[in-house]
């Protein structure tokens, strides 16, 4: 075992049973903390993570609610009309997260799947067979581009996309 400057160099054999002589500090306790450490570094990672995914979506649905009032356009991904799962990508894309351009593409390309109970703002949520996709910006609603004549809009989701949901996503992860 060496020290130099307070570094503490360990070959294989010495870090069973050595300890430091400047500061008596058992390596097995140096090897555990840093075991510790390790542990405590990938909970951290996790949070981190979580905590990322979160901001982004909190950008997506603040970005898709600044396009409330926009046109629907059938094929059209912003930035002045939209389809539904152009808004998507469109507000994705805005929060670092690339996205497919069709709503089935989308259900796929995102692992995380999450249950009508689990949604959180920014889950993405679909409807009809996979054929309608909205935002969901917490408080049961989501922001949506609905159809031809109509605009971007905040709507609740109950009765009719109560009955009609099939699925959600959590994409950012």
């Amino acid at each position: 075992m060496t020290a130099s400057a307070g570094a503490v160099t360990l070959g294989a054999t010495q870090a069973r049973a050595t300890t430091d002589s400047t500061t008596a500090v058992p390596v097995r306790a140096i090897a555990g903390a840093a075991a510790s450490a390790t542990v405590n570094a990938k909970v951290s990672a996790k949070m981190t993570r979580a905590a990322r995914q979160k901001e982004r979506a909190a950008r997506a649905v603040s970005t898709a609610k600044r396009k409330v009032g926009a046109p629907y356009r059938w094929g059209a991904s912003g930035p002045g009309a939209f389809d539904c799962s152009g808004l998507v990508q469109y507000s994705w894309r805005a929060a670092g997260v690339k996205l497919p351009r069709i709503t089935y593409s989308q259900y796929r390309a995102v692992r995380k799947k999450v249950s009508w109970r689990s949604l959180r703002p920014g889950d993405l949520v679909f409807f009809r067979g996979l054929g309608h996709v909205g935002i969901y910006v917490g408080g049961g609603k989501m922001v949506h581009s609905p159809s031809s004549g109509k605009t971007v809009r905040i709507v609740t989701m109950k009765g009719y996309y109560r009955s009609s949901f099939v699925g959600a996503v959590r994409p950012g992860g």
